[in-house]
């Protein structure tokens, strides 16, 4: 029978066996967790909600506008009635009112207001989202440095497997006197060398991980498996979240344009004042305070508005003829950014192909030279010349072969695609 403390044991085991268990991450993961996690992206919902406010205050300018007003004046003259027993006006004067307008035509007016405020949060969420995109560089970087040092690492097993050889044939060699234990020594200094190159490099990826999982809000440590990203497909299309801000810019300045024409029409409201005053001020000849009212059709028409309409006309066609000029400045720039990573591609490609025809060289030249050393025809110095130029070439080939899947990433977040 199973006793709780055994229970106990096997789930504490269940699960540091889960947390143990090594992370896999894409760089396609990477690149969605750092727009999720990055603290700009928090932006997105502010403009979202500062947008609903706008949208919601500029809809108020279509109610019933209530405006209390008051006036007391002294005034030189008063209408002097003809009749001898007629009611005297007085010189002071005063009113209180209130006054309630209904705009008629300034509906057109809101609803632009309204267009202009959408079409600038939409250029500013999407002004967000090229911020955000540049975030892809940052991964580039620091993935592809990653999985650089995980083929060192690899690599400088092999080199180290290399010289545990070399030790055996060297032993070998002392033991039957065509060698010295001058080369054991100087085998085991090249194993403590490449030990430091195992410390340096773990090192380094601990950095480059620690930096990675900032910028993902995720923790890695060596356990965790970047996976080698696939080949993409070569795409000469560009659509670059840049592109979308632009139009969106252009498509702001169209609206604005709108609800510039909207300042030289004439706007018309109906209303209604009521209010006391004294004397009245409907009826001059009566001198207490007297209630009143008034209503009707009223018409406004700003004309100085037509001084100046002509010229934030031409403001905002310059601004347009702005963006324009940006955004063929950005396309030229990109086309010729794409133009010289392509050719870093290919490059890398015959470089690869070059690479493993050097090692397949070297390795060979290699071999021949352990068993030379084992046999006391050639020095430790002169076999480790060997491993050292095969490990140089194993090196640049994983060099090469990062740099090709990056190279290719580069040239991917390049294009947008």
């Amino acid at each position: 029978m199973i006793t709780k403390k055994q229970m106990m044991r096997t789930l504490l085991l269940l699960l540091i066996g889960i947390t143990t268990r090594a992370q896999v991450l894409t760089i396609e993961q990477c690149y969605e967790l750092a727009k999720q996690n990055y603290p700009l992206t928090r932006q997105r919902e502010l403009l979202a909600r500062s947008n609903e406010y706008t949208v919601y205050n500029i809809a108020k300018g279509n109610l019933p506008q209530l405006q209390i007003s008051g006036q007391g004046s002294y005034q030189s003259e008063v209408v002097k009635l003809p009749f001898p027993d007629g009611p005297k006006i007085p010189k002071d004067q005063y009113r209180i009112y209130g006054e309630i307008n209904q705009p008629l035509t300034d509906l057109m007016t809101v609803q632009r207001q309204k267009e202009v405020q959408q079409a600038n949060t939409l250029t500013q969420v999407q002004n967000l989202e090229v911020e955000l995109y540049k975030l892809r560089e940052r991964i580039d970087q620091l993935y592809f440095g990653i999985l650089l040092l995980n083929e060192q690492v690899s690599q400088n097993e092999l080199f180290k497997k290399d010289i545990r050889n070399g030790l055996e044939r060297i032993e070998a060699a002392v033991a039957n006197g065509v060698d010295t234990k001058t080369s054991i020594s100087r085998m085991q200094a090249e194993m403590l060398k490449a030990e430091q190159r195992d410390i340096d490099l773990a090192f380094s990826k601990k950095s480059f991980l620690d930096m990675l999982g900032l910028l993902i809000h995720q923790t890695l440590n060596e356990q965790t498996t970047l996976q080698w990203p696939v080949e993409v497909a070569m795409n000469t299309q560009i659509n670059r979240p840049e592109l979308k801000l632009f139009d969106f810019q252009s498509q702001l300045l169209d609206q604005q344009t709108k609800l510039t024409n909207t300042k030289t029409l004439p706007k018309f409201s109906l209303f209604l004042q009521a209010g006391w005053g004294q004397p009245s001020p409907l009826n001059l000849v009566n001198p207490t305070w007297t209630g009143y009212y008034i209503g009707g059709l009223r018409l406004n028409w700003a004309i100085n508005n037509f001084y100046t309409i002509k010229g934030e006309r031409k403001i905002i066609e310059l601004n347009k003829e702005m963006v324009t000029t940006q955004r063929e400045t950005f396309l030229l720039n990109t086309q010729q950014a794409m133009t010289k990573q392509n050719s870093e591609v290919e490059k890398l490609k015959q470089l690869l192909e070059k690479d493993s025809v050097i090692i397949d060289l070297l390795a060979s030249v290699k071999r021949t030279s352990a068993d030379q050393l084992q046999n006391g025809v050639t020095t430790s110095h002169d076999y480790m010349r060997e491993v050292n130029a095969e490990d140089l070439a194993i090196q640049n080939a994983a060099l090469h072969k990062v740099q090709l899947a990056m190279a290719q990433y580069n040239l991917k977040t390049t294009s947008g695609n």
